[in-house]
């Protein structure tokens, strides 16, 4: 990205999870769409795994697009999301090792290089996309924020792909970093339906950005399951996943931190407190507050 670069200039490590042995950790690289593996005991790195992109046309991809069509327009788009992960966790299913994800993105938008632009300000390549003069209407595709580094397939000039930033979601990968399971369009879809029974959680100025910024993330073991703890920075809320299944988590609740006073999550520590209770403690980077939820199951 940077003139003249080199790969340890380029590389941008976020956060970083640790094996149940010690052994092994991963850090996450954002802006890389990346996650590098780490020998601990050698103190070597020993893979970088490129994350891919999430194909925002496929159904349960869809998404908002635009801060300027007048409200929650959840779509398909012709788009391929960059995952860019900020916090990491891990946790153990039997022998095997899961990375979990909180998919927040980042542009890399700097004094001396800019990536980021929007879709409107784009050539695109008229064969990739027939309807292009549509697309980039604001209300359409034209106000999401994009990139140059990519997309130009050719080297023609003009865009044959077009990306966004994050991917709106959580995800759940191998050891390896092969993808298992990513959450889809669940956050927006959910938080859409809240909004629309009266509470005030949609923040529509951020559609064309990276929506609810996923950013935050934890594990807790309650009972016999393993739970993942997803906070979202924009919307402040939290999502609650039992991921005790790597490949079929399922959604278990949603805490608006804004009712508490909370806005902003930023960082998660779960700390058990019996088999069927814990506590979640929650930085709040926005209303500089520290607080602390009581998290239960039913025996």
């Amino acid at each position: 990205f940077g003139p003249n670069a080199t790969v340890s200039q380029d590389l941008e490590p976020e956060y970083i999870t640790v094996s149940e042995d010690s052994k092994t950790a991963w850090v996450s690289l954002q802006e890389n769409n990346a996650i590098a593996k780490l020998d601990i005991e050698s103190a070597t790195i020993t893979d970088v795994y490129g994350l891919g992109y999430k194909r925002h046309d496929l159904a349960k991809n869809a998404f908002d697009a635009s801060n300027e069509d007048g409200g929650i327009n959840i779509k398909n788009w012709p788009t391929l999301g960059m995952y860019q992960p900020d916090a990491i966790a891990s946790y153990q299913r039997g022998k095997a090792t899961f990375i979990i994800t909180a998919n927040e993105g980042d542009a890399r938008d700097y004094d001396g290089y800019s990536e980021e632009v929007r879709v409107k300000d784009l050539e695109l390549d008229t064969k990739a996309f027939p309807n292009a003069t549509e697309l980039q209407l604001k209300p359409e595709l034209g106000r999401l924020k994009t990139t140059t580094a990519n997309g130009d397939n050719d080297g023609d000039g003009d865009h044959d792909e077009i990306y966004s930033y994050g991917a709106r979601s959580f995800s759940i990968w191998n050891e390896n970093g092969k993808l298992v399971f990513d959450s889809g369009s669940q956050f927006e879809d959910f938080l859409a339906q809240y909004q629309n029974n009266g509470f005030d959680v949609w923040t529509d100025s951020r559609s064309d950005d990276k929506g609810p910024e996923p950013e935050s993330i934890t594990t807790g073991q309650l009972g016999d399951n393993t739970y993942a703890f997803i906070g979202l920075e924009r919307t402040s809320g939290l999502f609650i996943y039992n991921i005790s299944s790597p490949y079929k988590p399922k959604s278990v609740g949603y805490i608006d931190l804004k009712d508490n006073g909370d806005v902003g999550p930023e960082g998660l520590v779960f700390i058990p407190r019996n088999s069927n209770s814990g506590w979640l403690i929650v930085t709040n980077e926005i209303s500089n507050t520290v607080s602390t939820y009581e998290i239960t199951i039913d025996d």
